[in-house]
């Protein structure tokens, strides 16, 4: 299940963090730090959703 969480986050960790990231921009956020707080907000968001949809896979 390991594994396959990880795959899942190579595409959900990414797919959160540039969602996040285009939100911050639209509103008004353009400089540096809040875009990069954005991303980091979306990896770290995407490790549990990633292991939730493994194990709901894999049951």
């Amino acid at each position: 299940m390991f594994r396959l969480a990880l795959l899942l986050y190579a595409v959900i960790g990414t797919s959160l963090a540039g969602i996040i990231m285009v939100a911050a921009l639209t509103m008004g956020y353009d400089t540096t730090m809040p875009v990069i707080y954005s991303a980091a907000i979306g990896f770290a968001l995407g490790l549990p959703i990633s292991w939730y949809v493994a194990k709901q896979l894999s049951a």
